[in-house]
């Protein structure tokens, strides 16, 4: 298990062990972290998924791909170098640590 952070927009806190292979969308879900709705259930078809990457995490992570940034033009509080959509972040063992926050905009 790969322990990500989720840090809700009042800022309560969830470390939460995730499997190798999940989402961190669905790791959030599965967990009841508020603000994380996942309409679309992790296709990149919308942006209800929408966190802020903590700290140097961004550029850690795989780039962005096509789909991702379109859709994250419709992420209310989208935040360039910040924004990403936690469906598709892919859990792996070098993302053990990892810390997420959701947008005001979701709360």
């Amino acid at each position: 298990m790969v322990k990500i952070i989720y840090i809700e927009h009042g800022g309560k806190r969830h470390e939460l062990d995730v499997a190798a292979g999940q989402s961190v969308m669905e790791g959030a879900r599965d967990n009841g972290v508020e603000g994380i709705v996942a309409e679309c259930g992790g296709c990149c078809s919308c942006s209800t998924c929408h966190v802020y990457v903590a700290g140097n995490w961004f550029e850690r992570l795989p780039p962005i791909e096509a789909m991702e940034e379109d859709m994250l033009d419709f992420a209310p509080g989208m935040e360039p170098g910040r924004s990403r959509l936690s469906c598709q972040l892919t859990v792996t063992e070098e993302l053990d640590g990892l810390t997420v926050e959701v947008p005001a905009e979701q709360a």
